[in-house]
């Protein structure tokens, strides 16, 4: 190295930050692990058991779907301290719901659809809020330190309170920073931010890859919940991830009639309940017993799946296996067999425990003879 590199080099390292006068070097502001063993922390506040926990949750769906809709249930039910769903109980708390793209009016107008005539003195709706460039932290901020027992604040939708997009900044970085402020501010408070967007038009695998925008956004997000139709159901799946809340799908269904979702079950049960009673009624319909084949055929579903769900039918006792690969409805109508093999299922592993699910005892009795 030249004379004149190592002249460079020092006036580098001269000229570079230095910590201020008096504060201890990074690493010292650490802890060691045996350190933090002994510290006690105050356990995470679950605001709707399984679904929300305190934090960002990032909710998005399609639009038109009722992300809105349920957002109002949430806000309903805790701010009353009724059970979400009409099914999960949670702490009364209060609310702030910032409903961006709605007006007075048709707020008032769901109310009166979902049959409420006294509402809530907990739950705060607001129509107007300051982006995060304009105050949007410190609003929040003052009405938590307003109200009792601040839970949840729902923002409907995020585009509406986002900052702009600064000069040449990468789109991740500008998806992460929307919610890194709403993260500081729900997690410093130790309540819950909902923060409602859309999903891409492109389906996805996994629903996280659904979601508008780059990762920077689910990346910044506690929790992600995902809000999809399930194709021929009628049903919706809601998708659910987080760092402190379990990986689950719920069925869940929109009443029209009252404004109001339901509940149905963990999506898995209802969808193999669901197969089920679709093979049923197709073996019931049949003059003769049918192979899997036929019966996926005829139910339009899948072979595989079909034959599955057949093989832990017949051990659970639901269906009567007559021959080879040949299924009827033990208390259906009386048919006839062939000796034609099932050529779907034969030397295919037919008889395997690869279903993975209920106990075939916990099937049969759930299901108390279904053919019946």
């Amino acid at each position: 190295m030249s004379a004149a590199e190592l002249v460079a080099l020092a006036g580098q390292v001269l000229s570079s930050p230095k910590p201020a006068e008096g504060s201890l070097p990074a690493y010292l502001r650490g802890i060691s692990a045996a350190a933090l063993m002994l510290k006690d922390f105050d356990a995470v506040r679950y605001i709707v058991p399984g679904l929300i926990a305190e934090g960002v949750t990032l909710f998005a769906g399609k639009p038109k779907i009722g992300k809105s809709w349920m957002a109002y249930d949430y806000a309903l039910a805790i701010a009353s301290g009724r059970p979400v769903f009409g099914s999960i109980p949670i702490t009364q708390g209060d609310v702030l719901y910032a409903a961006l793209e709605d007006s007075q009016r048709r707020l008032k107008s769901r109310l009166l659809k979902k049959g409420i005539r006294s509402a809530p003195e907990r739950l705060t709706l607001v129509t107007e809020w300051p982006t995060l460039d304009e105050g949007c932290i410190a609003e929040l901020e003052a009405w938590a330190d307003a109200v009792e027992r601040p839970s949840l604040v729902i923002i409907d939708v995020l585009k509406m309170v986002r900052s702009a997009t600064r000069n040449n900044e990468a789109l991740y970085d500008a998806d992460y920073r929307a919610l890194t402020g709403l993260a500081a501010f729900a997690r410093s408070r130790g309540i819950a931010v909902m923060v409602v967007h859309h999903v891409r038009k492109m389906e996805a695998d996994d629903p996280l890859e659904s979601i508008s925008g780059t990762n920077g956004l689910t990346g910044a997000a506690d929790t992600v919940m995902v809000l999809k139709r399930d194709i021929g159901t009628g049903n919706c799946i809601l998708y659910v991830r987080g760092r402190d809340i379990e990986e689950a799908e719920k069925a869940v269904r929109f009443v029209p009639e009252i404004g109001t979702w339901e509940l149905i079950g963990d999506a898995a049960e209802v969808g193999r309940t669901s197969e089920r009673e679709a093979i049923l009624a197709v073996l019931r319909g049949s003059a003769k017993a049918l192979s899997a084949r036929e019966v996926a055929d005829i139910s339009n579903k899948t072979y595989d799946a079909v034959r599955k769900t057949l093989t832990r039918m017949a051990h659970a006792g639901e269906v009567r296996k007559e021959g080879r690969g040949l299924y009827t409805c033990p208390n259906g109508p009386n048919v006839s067999t062939t000796d034609e093999p099932d050529v779907g299922t034969h030397g295919t592993g037919d008889e395997s425990w690869d279903w993975i699910g209920e106990s075939p005892e916990q099937t049969a009795a759930r299901l108390g003879g279904a053919c019946g």
